[in-house]
């Protein structure tokens, strides 16, 4: 009487098919939706003629968009928070500095204020930030006229 045959092995390689083609649907998803993660605040900042600064770390930066909505980098913070929220992320950095962001159709007056708030919490340094003027957008020549 025979127990078992020869051919009732069990099958000792791994069939990477399956896996294969899950990780290729994975890999699809991850480039379809990766674009689409990138958030940021829309702000038209006002134009001048100044000379563009270069600075090699990322700093943090306080944005007010059209709309009046205060941005820490790219977080939402509420104007009575604003100083309590600076004041902690600040805390124990000995290099104290800001840049600070406006839409140019903000009211003065709420530029102020966010201002102030930012110095309240201890900020020592404070950068505007702005686009360079840009004279070939306006049709005019930074040459003489003659």
């Amino acid at each position: 009487m025979a127990i078992g045959s020869g051919t009732d092995r069990l099958m000792s390689d791994i069939n990477v098919t399956p896996f294969v083609d899950v990780m290729l649907v994975l890999l699809i998803i991850f480039m379809v939706t990766a674009p689409m993660m990138v958030q940021g605040v829309d702000v038209a900042l006002p134009e001048v003629s100044a000379k563009q600064m270069v600075t090699e770390t990322e700093n943090l930066t306080v944005t007010i968009d059209r709309e009046g909505n205060i941005y820490i980098n790219d977080f939402q913070v509420r104007m009575d928070f604003l100083k309590e929220k600076l004041e902690k992320i600040l805390q124990g950095k000995t290099d104290r500095e800001v840049f600070f962001r406006a839409d140019k159709d903000v009211s003065y007056g709420m530029v102020v204020s966010v201002m102030a708030e930012i110095k309240a919490a201890g900020v020592e340094k404070l950068g505007m930030v702005t686009d360079p003027f840009d004279d070939q957008k306006n049709g005019t020549s930074s040459g003489k006229k003659g």
